[in-house]
């Protein structure tokens, strides 16, 4: 118990230190607007890191599933139609958050959304 009561004050310290500097900000300059065509770049960046990350942690998460999958029906033959359903029912749920991914995407890529109303 000692040990846990511990790691929660060093949790609750660093949370305190992490976030110490946020109260410590200066006066905020005047209001600036960016361009839109600095706004589109950015936009355009950031759905590039999301599809590249999401794409790369499905693929990590689909291979990691189906490695698990076929050593539990290489350990149970017999529950290979139970393990089957439930590796199809796990990939799809993963394949389907990178597809939310590409629609987000899309819609950076296409529509604009942070740009300013012309």
């Amino acid at each position: 118990m000692k040990k846990r009561s511990a790691f929660g004050v060093l949790v609750v310290m660093a949370a305190v230190a992490v976030a110490s500097p946020v109260f410590a900000q200066g006066e905020v300059a005047a209001h600036t607007t960016a361009s839109p065509d600095v706004i589109a770049m950015w936009s355009i960046i950031t759905a590039g890191f999301a599809l590249a990350i999401a794409a790369g942690l499905g693929a990590l998460g689909q291979g990691k599933a189906i490695a698990s999958a076929s050593e539990g029906i290489a350990r149970n033959p017999s529950a290979a139609g139970e393990i089957r359903g439930v590796l199809i029912l796990g990939l799809v749920l993963i394949e389907s958050l990178s597809i939310y991914v590409l629609l987000i995407s899309l819609i950076l890529f296409f529509l604009k959304p942070f740009s300013p109303a012309a």
